[in-house]
């Protein structure tokens, strides 16, 4: 969970009024997300999940949408949210790059100049990021992406469902968009780390658009590098691309290197298909399939191919 008193301790010498403003409001609607989604799966428990993403749980346990839930208590709270700016994170004036092209008149098209400005600077295809967010995303009415999506089960969140240790490793990692906006924001120490004062303003950004589609920019590029070095065969067609990133993604680039490799042991691949399609799914696809790592490998694959699609954006 966030810290409520880091966010505000944080920003309370170098953010304006507004800005401060904003930062409560988004610490406080991503503990209100967090209680929401465990209420209605009548938990009270959050634990960490083994993957970086929540493939079933939101899209399945949020069948209204957060923004939604939370207009009904507050009525104006989602014209604040669109008006409101979060340091360091300010959406891109749209350009007349692919995402722009291509998303023009769907229900993500606000999202495509943020998609257009991560590609230029990171020099993969819009289409192959917005296909990851696309996978990862919880959805709205009409399929648009829910930048406050939460997953009950695990700390991953925003658009690209990424957990709290991922989140803090990739704004640690030098180089990276979300490095330069924490070293800007005076959330790290002298040693590149994220104070512990800094950490719940830093995990509320996950839930700003435009740091997310950037983070999963920088952490595809990096995914996609690891995985070729080790030698896995990546090709250079954009599905591949987005493909190959998005099991760095979900699985973590160690367990997406063993994957590609066929090594993941039956246990590890029990525990994630179990926290994926839950124990007693997992237990029967594992007697269909005759073992743990073929019915893992066979739900993954399957998921992949059908939700991990650039050409829809391209």
């Amino acid at each position: 969970m966030i810290d409520k008193t880091a966010s505000s301790n944080v920003t309370a010498a170098n953010l304006s009024a507004s800005q401060k403003a904003r930062l409560i409001y988004d610490t406080a609607r991503s503990e209100m997300s967090g209680r929401l989604w465990r209420a209605a799966l009548g938990s009270t428990e959050e634990t960490e999940g083994e993957g970086k993403s929540s493939i079933t749980a939101i899209s399945q346990s949020d069948p209204i949408g957060l923004d939604r839930l939370l207009a009904i208590l507050d009525p104006d709270s989602k014209a604040a949210l669109d008006t409101a700016a979060v340091p360091q994170a300010e959406a891109p004036a749209e350009t007349s790059g692919d995402a722009v092209s291509a998303m023009g008149g769907g229900p993500n098209a606000r999202y495509a100049g943020m998609l257009d400005a991560a590609a230029e600077r990171t020099g993969l295809p819009a289409s192959a990021l917005a296909a990851i967010v696309d996978a990862e995303a919880a959805k709205g009415a009409g399929g648009t992406w829910q930048p406050y999506s939460r997953n009950p089960r695990s700390s991953a969140a925003g658009l690209g469902q990424f957990l709290n240790g991922t989140w803090e490793g990739e704004a640690e990692r030098s180089g990276t968009w979300l490095n330069s906006t924490a070293e800007a924001n005076g959330w790290l120490d002298a040693r590149g780390q994220v104070k512990a004062e800094s950490r719940g303003a830093l995990l509320a950004l996950r839930y700003d658009p435009r740091a997310s589609i950037e983070a999963v920019a920088d952490y595809a590029s990096a995914n996609v590098a690891a995985l070729r070095r080790s030698g896995a065969t990546i090709g250079a067609g954009t599905t591949e691309v987005a493909q190959a990133a998005y099991l760095g993604h979900h699985l973590g680039v160690g367990d997406a290197k063993r994957f590609l490799a066929g090594g993941l042991s039956p246990d590890r691949a029990r525990k994630l298909l179990g926290a994926q399609v839950g124990s007693a799914a997992a237990e029967r696809r594992i007697a269909q399939a005759g073992s743990a790592v073929a019915a893992h490998r066979s739900w993954l694959m399957d998921y992949v191919g059908k939700h991990v699609r650039p050409e829809r954006f391209a």
